[in-house]
């Protein structure tokens, strides 16, 4: 009898030792996933044009136009990319920028790092960042117009100086008094002395001394200076000092008139031996007193600081404090834009790895420097390099903010790439080559991103 198999058969096999194909494997059944190549090449040909009219173009033609010189016609080789490295005020301007790389990526990252971590401990995060990551809604020529007037040196106007001189004259207690001195011609009472004015006749406590100032301007007279006081002696070694000067005439040289004022503010010291014993400051009417002297002669000296020009703050805008008042104003504009970044990539950090740490003992700044940073680092890369080709690139800033008298020695790459080309300088060969050379300083950073978003997707 013959026995039937029901079970499956084992395919035939080829006597090559290949398997056969199925049927979903050959090419007629293949199904090709996403557009065909005509379809992509249909959507991306326009894009394509477009980068080649508004990229390739110009680069190719700065490339060519900056072998040539200002009028185009007369072929100069690499003469304008040696006149880069040669002239004076380009050597300044790639100073500066030098000068933007080093200071202001560091600054930005280092606030957006420090804002970051901060914030996550407060109740009003949200509301702290959307302060720090406003100016970002501001364009850069309205941050310069912005710190233009921040930066004004008077301090009625200006706020920088406006809060240096209110913090200055909190903690001084002298009040200027430019051109202030004793009278000329008579120096019965007080003379001069290296800039400062001391009595010419030493006094003893309970004695009244007189010092009799002229030479004060109007403008310079405080606001709050009251009739002088004629001093009148008692305990300690007292004293008035007051302007000299009666309005509208009259009045006595060395004498305290009823129409003339004291000088408030005034910083006395009473010397003896060479040694200041004790130092005081007069009050509105002009009068002081030094309390619980020691018996003994002292002579009375108003020091030199009583007459220098009252601090106002600092040039901000003159030759020295330009270049950093321009990063302060750049590292305003995009701390918060690295604050944002930065918190985002701290948002993704395990929190388990902190925890341990601290359970291990680990203080908040170990905990900070070994775990948040490393693990951090990618973020703070991508902030650290994108504001390097930002600053490479600032023009805005300080076009606007640096007045004209010192921004040859504000300059960056950018801007006197304009200025050359279209600011008045005429010479687009030498703007090309500058154009050029800022390109080759931002490449290898673009280059750098390039790489890392690659490594990132593989």
């Amino acid at each position: 009898m013959t026995e039937r198999l029901d079970g499956p058969q084992n395919p035939p096999v080829s006597v090559t030792g290949g398997s056969s194909a199925g049927p979903a494997d050959t090419p007629r059944t293949r199904r090709r996933l996403g557009p065909s190549p005509a379809v992509a090449i249909a959507f991306l040909l326009p894009a394509a044009v477009l980068l080649g009219i508004w990229v390739v173009y110009p680069i190719v033609y700065s490339i060519f136009r900056s072998l040539f010189d200002a009028p185009g016609t007369g072929f100069v080789g690499l003469g304008n990319y040696a006149t880069i490295f040669s002239d004076g005020g380009m050597l300044t301007t790639i100073r500066n920028n030098l000068i933007w790389v080093a200071v202001a990526p560091l600054v930005v990252t280092t606030l957006g790092l420090i804002f970051a971590v901060l914030t996550e401990r407060l109740r009003w995060a949200t509301a702290f960042k959307l302060i720090v990551f406003m100016p970002m809604a501001v364009s850069l020529m309205a941050a310069g117009v912005i710190f233009r007037l921040v930066y004004e040196e008077d301090p009625d106007k200006g706020v920088a100086n406006a809060v240096l001189t209110t913090v200055h004259d909190t903690f001084s207690s002298s009040q200027g008094y430019p051109d202030a001195r004793p009278r000329e011609g008579d120096q019965s009472q007080v003379a001069t002395e290296g800039g400062a004015v001391v009595t010419r006749q030493p006094a003893q406590p309970g004695q009244p001394v007189l010092v009799p100032i002229v030479g004060i301007k109007p403008q310079n007279m405080p606001a709050g200076a009251r009739p002088a006081a004629a001093p009148t002696g008692g305990a300690g070694l007292s004293g008035t000092v007051w302007f000299d000067f009666t309005p509208g005439g009259g009045g006595r040289n060395g004498a305290v008139d009823p129409e003339e004022r004291g000088l408030p503010g005034m910083t006395v010291e009473a010397v003896k031996d060479g040694e200041v014993a004790a130092t005081t400051t007069t009050a509105a009417d002009g009068t002081f007193r030094f309390e619980d002297l020691p018996a003994g002669s002292y002579v009375v000296r108003l020091p030199k600081s009583n007459f220098e020009a009252p601090f106002h703050g600092l040039t901000w805008l003159g030759e020295t404090l330009i270049t950093p008042a321009i990063i302060g104003a750049f590292v305003w504009v995009w701390a918060g834009f690295a604050m944002v970044l930065i918190a985002a990539g701290l948002a993704a950090i395990p929190r388990d790895a902190l925890e341990a740490a601290r359970i291990d003992g680990a203080t908040e700044w170990q905990v900070f420097r070994k775990i948040t940073v490393p693990l951090l680092s990618p973020v703070l890369l991508v902030v650290f390099v994108t504001m390097i080709i930002n600053t490479l690139k600032v023009f805005d800033l300080v076009f606007i903010i640096a007045p004209p008298s010192v921004q040859p020695q504000s300059n960056v790459i950018a801007l006197e790439m304009w200025r050359v080309s279209f600011g008045g300088g005429g010479n687009q060969g030498l703007g090309s080559a500058l154009a050029i050379f800022l390109l080759v300083l931002v490449l290898p950073f673009m280059i750098m991103n390039i790489r890392r978003f690659r490594r990132e997707n593989a």
